[in-house]
């Protein structure tokens, strides 16, 4: 085979299958997730963990399947990711690393970076040295990204930020973050942002953890005082973050059908449930019950329409034959299906839903699950937008009354608990 030659699909996937039969151990439940995993040193051995199986995949030439080689990745074609994919079903993965470190922060810089950008962080990326977060969200913005008060003050060569930034999960064990700020406060809101990139462990920047009422204290809160940024790691022009910003919640909407993304088949779109709810049924003993049958019969639907709908949505936005836009109609599916199947375990479970043992097995923690639920609508976009996203951008239905449209956005009202300063 030629050096410009690409890997056939099946050679590809041989190789996948042998390297992982031999490395990796088979999977024991969910590599990353909102559950408790006890410790803060427990957290970070986990952590420790995955970046020694990235740099395995790495090493192997698994890793970045469809990145470019000069940027370190294999330059080969989605059908080779789905075929990894297919080859990790049932093992340990990385799973810190595919979000939001590759979709949608890695999906980013390749579409917006500077050439120096790319070759100092994609190919750490992969190599596992670097674990990236998205600071997106705001305490006092909602689901309106583009509201952001965090702002920043051009010095020169560099910027200086002021602001805040929550819900980002696992920003305390990780170590660089892509983020949305205002430049500008004479303009519309979405023409005066701009993102930037900075490693997050730095003066400037206090990490405050949150607990939720499971126990985990994944999600984070980050204070921003001062925090200089050089101007070579700002991402896309200056004031023009709305066009990166679209972009990157292109990235975020369509993360399950990523060709970036390492993702084991059978554990994504539709929940990737249905093997969590067979093993459920047969430890409480209703693998025969009529009705749990139903309930498992509508999960299995559940995740065979998602991986349909995923695949044919990826399929029409790689031709062009779909806008980008599309990627809504999956995330509003993927959260809507997440919700039900969570309450469909919850179902099957029983009794021990509400209250339960360590030795009760796969039954355990159920009920926290069903209580975390809602989460799978919010994290990534909430459900919300992606339904105004289709309706007005998909199907062309007129829009929402902005009433701050044509308004520069110091202008705008805001409550008191939105002050901030300006520049």
């Amino acid at each position: 085979m030629s050096e410009n030659a690409l890997e056939d699909v099946e050679s590809f996937r041989a190789r996948a299958k042998e390297f992982i039969h031999a490395n990796l151990r088979p999977s024991v439940g969910p590599s990353f997730g909102m559950r408790d995993v006890g410790s803060m040193e427990v957290e970070l051995a986990l952590v420790e963990h995955d970046r020694a199986l990235q740099r395995a995949l790495y090493e192997a030439g698994l890793a970045g399947v469809c990145v470019p080689k000069e940027y370190g990745g294999q330059g080969l074609t989605p059908a080779h990711q789905r075929a990894l994919n297919d080859a990790i079903s049932g093992f340990e993965y990385p799973g810190r690393f595919q979000a939001p470190t590759f979709s949608p922060c890695m999906a980013v810089l390749l579409d917006f970076g500077t050439e120096e950008q790319k070759q100092a962080h994609i190919p750490a990326m992969l190599r596992g040295e670097e674990l990236w977060m998205q600071f997106l969200s705001e305490p006092s913005g909602g689901s309106d990204v583009a509201g952001a008060l965090t702002n920043a003050v051009r010095d020169g060569d560099e910027w200086v930020m002021n602001g805040s930034k929550i819900w980002t999960t696992g920003a305390w064990w990780s170590d660089w973050a892509l983020c949305l700020a205002r430049t500008n406060w004479d303009v519309e809101k979405h023409r005066g942002l701009t993102v930037f990139i900075f490693p997050i462990h730095q003066a400037g920047i206090e990490i405050r953890r949150i607990e939720m009422l499971n126990g985990s204290k994944e999600f984070c809160e980050e204070f921003i005082t001062d925090l200089r940024i050089p101007d070579s790691d700002r991402v896309g022009d200056v004031d023009e973050g709305w066009t990166v910003g679209t972009r990157w919640m292109m990235h975020e909407r369509t993360l399950m059908n990523s060709s970036y993304v390492t993702m084991p088949a059978g554990r994504s779109e539709g929940g990737g449930r249905i093997g969590d709810a067979l093993a459920i049924a047969a430890a409480a003993g209703k693998q025969d019950d009529p009705v749990v049958q139903d309930l498992l019969g509508e999960l299995e639907v559940l995740e065979l329409v998602s991986n349909a709908l995923q695949r044919r949505l990826g399929d029409g936005m790689r031709a062009g034959t779909m806008s980008p836009q599309a990627s809504a109609i999956g995330r509003l599916f993927h959260g809507s299906a997440g919700v039900r199947s969570g309450s469909i375990l919850f179902e099957i479970v029983g009794a021990a839903g509400g209250a339960w043992e360590d030795e009760d097995g796969e039954l355990a923690e159920r009920g926290v699950d069903f209580l975390m639920r809602q989460i799978g609508s919010i994290g990534g976009g909430t459900t919300e937008i992606a339904r105004n996203v289709i309706s007005e951008r998909v199907l062309g239905m007129p829009r929402e009354r902005a009433v701050d449209k044509g308004i520069a956005f110091r202008d705008v009202p805001r409550g008191p608990s939105s002050q901030h300063s300006e520049a």
